[in-house]
């Protein structure tokens, strides 16, 4: 058989009388490949996969014993090689049925690495075929062999890496023509980059697609979702808004979706969510329980932010309820959502329903295991909020010791504040001083081309612990410490107006009111809706008196306008109700105020990740 291959790949010499070889012919040879190859197909029609597997493996054999170089072009269109083919394909195909992944990867590793002269849609069935086994087959590959590899190659550390690599090469082989379109390569490797994170890496797979291969809407609705996972809001929405065009697809109900999610992530975009949701509920069809689920859910984080944003109480109180409303209607289609039943506890808590907001929190901690920081947070703020002080830092202890060190950032944050609402500032220092080591740590842990302001994980920034701490000294009376808390604050953030607001606050404490008030001034002049710096400019000028009053009611409601649940805003209200001689709506301010006072969290509600 040797002699008969490899006569064929060789020039014809004349032979010698006395060669007393006599090898089969090129056909001969062939036929007897391909009866074994038959014998193969027979035996896994029998069910005797193992013994099927290994006639295949005889084959590849003796063709790796006769061609140590692999085959060549020579043979490439004679029966020979079909049967070789063939062969390669039937061999892990035979490994996997009988569950034996391990030799299956084997055979695929061993297809793709030698040298069998495969044509290109051949070798994509088999790389196509490898990669699904890679992502899907629940068995660890390994790293391939490093023999197999050329000086300075990529050598993939695990499955997801391999899969990836393969998905890779085969779209580039449809881009360049080589094998036919074929969208599911790209329906994987959607999967396998979207599990590691790396959306935006996908997006430009989509980008690379050649056109007449995708609708272009879809394309956008895909990049959307790729952009979107990347954090690029801006980007994706204007690709939504471009697959949403009335000649494209207007009335696509997942793209509609996306961007009613999108917009509802912000507040000055919850207009926009809510229409995007009206439309795509429109749309949908009547057995759409799962879609109809989630766009209750969007419509009523979208309502509850607008319900923030209105001018009028009655407005606002209107929205509240149908927040609250359509958060329950998505519940009833679907009462397992444990997503839906925290923003329905945050809402409940904003309207500082906190028996109802207490149930939800509970409720979404059975959901997700207790897996989740933001749900022990909930739960330690409405009771903070019922004045529950020690069983909320008791529930903030059992969620430190059950997350990692790295998540415990918000955590320790919310512990510390708890502690010091309690009189207990030293050891509220302590763990600010904990958290101070901890959010150092992850900055360092960042080159220092990739710092930002907020370190990914730990969710609480080292501005925001000096910021925290110079208030907690301020209120010790420790000017020096309070000082050089704002200094180091500065130092990192050097325009904010949380830094001047806690220094306007540290010269109000010190009797130093005209520095206390530019400070205040220099905050809004960086962020005119700061309400801290509102409320304090408006409680200064409430002090002042005479004709200070109209500006100060103008800050106080201002501050209302952004923040509802404010007491102190309240109070300062109704004291300049007071002093203009308007007793019923100063005692319908305190009446507010001593409410919201007496239900106060240590931390606003709206500082929960949504």
């Amino acid at each position: 058989m040797k002699a008969s291959i490899t006569s064929k790949s060789s020039q014809r010499r004349g032979r010698s009388k006395s060669d007393p070889s006599n090898p089969l012919s090129l056909h001969a040879a062939g036929l007897l490949l391909e009866a074994i190859y038959l014998k193969a197909k027979s035996l896994q029609k029998l069910g005797r996969l193992i013994d099927a597997a290994q006639e295949c493996k005889a084959i590849l054999d003796t063709v790796d014993l006769v061609l140590p170089q692999g085959v060549p072009d020579s043979l490439s269109e004679s029966k020979l090689q079909e049967t070789i083919s063939n062969t390669i394909e039937l061999l892990p195909e035979l490994w996997k049925e009988a569950g034996l992944y391990h030799e299956a990867i084997l055979a695929y590793r061993r297809a793709l690495l030698h040298v069998w002269n495969l044509s290109s849609d051949c070798m994509a069935r088999i790389q196509k075929e490898f990669a699904v086994l890679l992502l899907y087959g629940g068995v660890e590959a390994g790293a391939p062999s490093l023999a197999s590899q050329g000086e300075g190659s990529f050598v993939p550390k695990n499955n997801l890496e391999e899969a990836i690599l393969l998905l890779m090469i085969l779209l580039r082989k449809c881009s360049l023509g080589r094998i036919a379109w074929d969208s599911t390569i790209l329906e994987h490797l959607t999967f396998a980059l979207s599990i590691c994170g790396q959306t935006q890496a996908l997006a430009t797979q989509y980008e690379e697609v050649l056109p007449g291969n995708f609708d272009r809407a879809d394309r956008w609705y895909n990049l959307a979702l790729c952009y979107s996972g990347a954090g690029n809001k801006k980007l994706a929405l204007n690709l939504l808004e471009k697959s949403l065009h009335h000649i494209e697809k207007p009335n696509n109900v997942a793209a509609l979706l996306l961007a009613a999610k999108l917009s509802s992530e912000e507040f000055d975009t919850s207009n926009n969510a809510v229409q995007y949701v009206h439309k795509a509920i429109a749309n949908m069809k009547e057995d759409s329980q799962n879609m109809r689920c989630v766009a209750y859910h969007i419509l009523g984080t979208s309502l509850g932010k607008q319900a923030r944003l209105a001018s009028q109480s009655t407005q606002r109180a209107f929205l509240q309820r149908e927040a609250l409303k359509s958060l329950q209607d998505s519940i009833i289609l679907d009462g397992e959502d444990a997503s839906t039943f925290f923003d329905l506890g945050v809402e409940y808590a904003e309207q500082r329903n906190l028996t109802a907001a207490l149930d939800c929190a509970k409720k979404y901690l059975d959901l997700t295991g207790g897996s989740v920081v933001q749900g022990w947070r909930l739960l330690g703020l409405i009771l903070s909020s019922q004045q529950r002080y020690s069983d909320a830092e008791n529930v903030l202890n059992v969620a430190l010791e059950e997350t990692g060190a790295w998540d415990q950032g918000e955590l320790l944050r919310t512990k510390a504040k708890l502690q010091v609402t309690q009189g207990n500032s030293s050891e509220g220092i302590k763990t600010y001083m904990r958290l101070l080591a901890l959010v150092q740590a992850q900055r360092k842990s960042f080159s220092a081309g990739s710092l930002k302001s907020k370190v990914e994980g730990g969710k609480v920034s080292e501005v925001e612990v000096w910021q925290d701490l110079a208030g907690v000294y301020t209120n010790l009376a420790s000017w020096h410490d309070a000082e050089v808390c704002l200094e180091k604050a500065r130092s990192l953030k050097q325009h904010s107006a949380a830094t001047w607001h806690a220094e306007g606050v540290l010269h109000e404490a010190r009797g130093q009111i005209p520095e206390a008030s530019s400070c205040f001034y220099n905050g809004l002049a960086i962020d005119p809706e700061h309400v801290p710096c509102k409320v304090s400019l408006g409680a200064f000028l409430r002090r002042s008196g005479g004709d200070s009053l109209p500006v100060a009611r103008s800050f106080l409601t201002d501050a209302l306008r952004l923040n509802p649940t404010s007491h102190i805003a309240w109070y300062n209200l109704g004291m300049v109700h007071k002093l203009g001689s308007r007793a019923s709506d100063a005692v319908d301010c305190f009446q507010t105020a001593y409410i919201l006072q007496q239900s106060a969290p240590v931390e606003e509600f709206s500082s929960l990740a949504r």
